[in-house]
């Protein structure tokens, strides 16, 4: 069976760095999937790529659902989102601001709506009630509810957070990737971020790729851990079996053998 995401020799440059080399991985249906790595490590750079942001040179980024095959690396960032359904949020929160939380996920099913419109040139009122509705949902998922009519950019900052992975849920995705969704949280907040992405796993079937630097949630939830330094995979496995890879602790120590690769199923 194939994977949902499959990447193959993915590399990405930027003028004589390489951002990116030869980065191979996989991440199953309603898998939950971690890209961790020292700052500068190609994490965001990988992200960017399979939402279109960036056009890779070499490598390809097939994602397979249904009867449904996109090649990523050929597709533009709408299309990407709208038809491939990979969504992402990103490491800086990037919310309209001065409008409404409600507002915000309204806006993300702006092309359901605008479809729906141009029948015969009517309003389509019961549609716009239907995205209303799903915004009020995921509001309440994330326990947002009370601040539907608040601007969201007066939101605390870990309702903030949380409204972000709400507003890329109400795109429907098929998979999710979340651009450090920890930073700046506590750790009782962190600790409902695990929570959240395991039941939005659980009962929306949405395979999750995750960058973040919180391993306790990482650890907690993934099934697979990919780590990346200076662009290259130096290991992968279990949460249990990276924790314990010499590679991955010198890298993060930044000793420079770091991009030693260890024997085993663990290396990539």
């Amino acid at each position: 069976m194939s994977a949902l995401l499959d990447v193959e020799h993915l590399s990405m440059r930027f003028g004589g760095i390489a951002a990116v080399r030869d980065l191979s991985f996989a991440v199953e249906e309603n898998a939950i999937v971690a890209i961790i790595g020292p700052n500068g490590a190609g994490k965001t750079t990988v992200f960017n790529c399979l939402t279109g942001f960036y056009r890779p040179p070499v490598g390809r980024m097939r994602l397979q659902h249904g009867d449904s095959s996109f090649l990523l690396e050929r597709m533009e960032a709408f299309r990407i989102a709208r038809e491939a359904k990979v969504v992402r949020t990103f490491q800086n929160v990037r919310l309209f601001a001065t409008m409404s939380a409600l507002e915000n996920l309204v806006v993300a099913q702006h092309e359901e709506l605008k479809a729906a419109d141009v029948v015969l040139g009517l309003f389509a009122a019961k549609s716009l009630r239907g995205q209303i509705e799903r915004a009020r949902f995921w509001l309440d998922k994330m326990g947002l509810l009370e601040a539907a009519d608040s601007r969201a950019g007066a939101l605390p900052y870990g309702s903030q957070r949380k409204l972000e992975i709400a507003r890329a849920m109400c795109a429907s995705p098929v998979l999710l990737c979340l651009d450090e969704p920890a930073a700046g949280l506590n750790a009782r907040e962190s600790e409902a971020l695990n929570a959240m992405l395991l039941d939005i796993r659980r009962e929306h079937g949405v395979a999750i790729l995750i960058i973040e630097h919180d391993m306790s949630v990482v650890m907690r939830i993934s099934d697979h851990v990919v780590v990346l330094d200076h662009g290259a995979c130096i290991a992968r496995g279990t949460p249990a079996e990276v924790r314990a890879n010499p590679a991955v602790i010198r890298a993060y120590l930044g000793a420079p053998e770091a991009a030693d690769v260890v024997p085993g199923s663990l290396a990539c």
